[in-house]
């Protein structure tokens, strides 16, 4: 494995190898990796014959009183299983070299991202955009893989992709589950002993809205208060930022599940903000 710092030497070693006939599959982190990360390393693998993992705590993706200092970091563990996964480049690059000081333009993406997170973490999305065309630019992938826990990031990478013409394959690959069905995240090593014990009310609130749905209740006013009353039920102090039903093409929200639907729902335990999701009908039409 390499790894660089530099952004300048990560894209000239990232040319030289698509010069001599290489695919480059990227996976996007921003390290404190766990078995998720390792699944989209896998996914990614088998799609390109160079296997590419940038690790960056982004700051513009973060508002104020976010977390961003408090995001977990652990970099020496992070190279050692990128490593042990059979990861060929790793791109490691602080804040200073990915923005200049004085830097000014941003991408930003303006339908996808307003409801859902973009509603309660305005920004964050326009830091997520830019931050990863510029990694787009730095590693130039044919491929680039990114979890179905973040379904509005990566639908909204999906859109960045198609309308400023990048020749990336973007692959959504499965979100990888705790055995107690908590989705997979770096967050979730900031959870107290009694927020950890009682974040599944997530994924069971998640469970509930297919059930109701496969049991032909379709109204999603209905649902939600159905998903509210577990989660208030079995975490008490939870604060629900959301539960959102929307297509699964547009993340318009929809007052009646007909068709592919995502079910997403956002909680703060603590001062920590969990999100999941599921999509009732076919997945494949993500």
């Amino acid at each position: 494995m390499k790894s660089f710092s530099s952004s300048r030497e990560m894209q000239a070693m990232c040319r030289k190898l698509i010069l001599a006939g290489n695919r480059i599959a990227l996976v996007p982190t921003m390290g404190c990796l766990h078995e998720g990360h390792l699944s989209l390393m896998k996914t990614a693998r088998e799609r390109g014959n160079i296997l590419a993992v940038s690790i960056f705590v982004n700051p513009i993706q973060f508002g104020k009183g976010e977390d961003y200092e408090r995001y977990p970091r652990d970099i020496r563990r992070d190279s050692r299983l990128c490593a042990e996964t059979g990861v060929d480049l790793l791109f490691c690059p602080e804040a200073s070299d990915i923005y200049a000081t004085d830097h000014s333009v941003f991408v930003d993406e303006t339908v996808l991202s307003q409801g859902m997170c973009g509603s309660f973490r305005p920004g964050h999305f326009k830091g997520v955009t830019t931050v990863v065309a510029k990694l787009f630019n730095i590693v130039q992938p044919d491929v680039a893989v990114f979890g179905h826990k973040d379904i509005q990031q990566a639908l909204i990478i999906k859109q960045l992709v198609r309308d400023l013409n990048f020749p990336i394959d973007v692959v959504i690959a499965p979100t990888v589950r705790e055995a107690d069905g908590l989705a997979m995240s770096s967050r979730n090593n900031l959870l107290t002993d009694d927020d950890r014990r009682v974040a599944p009310c997530l994924w069971k609130a998640l469970g509930l809205a297919q059930s109701l749905a496969a049991g032909g209740y379709k109204d999603t006013a209905g649902i939600r208060d159905k998903m509210t009353e577990l989660i208030q039920a079995e975490a008490p102090s939870a604060c629900i930022d959301y539960i959102e039903f929307a297509n699964c093409a547009t993340l318009h929200p929809t007052a009646t599940i007909s068709g592919p639907t995502v079910v997403a729902l956002a909680v703060r335990l603590g001062k920590v903000r969990l999100i999941d999701n599921l999509v009732i009908g076919e997945r494949d039409a993500l």
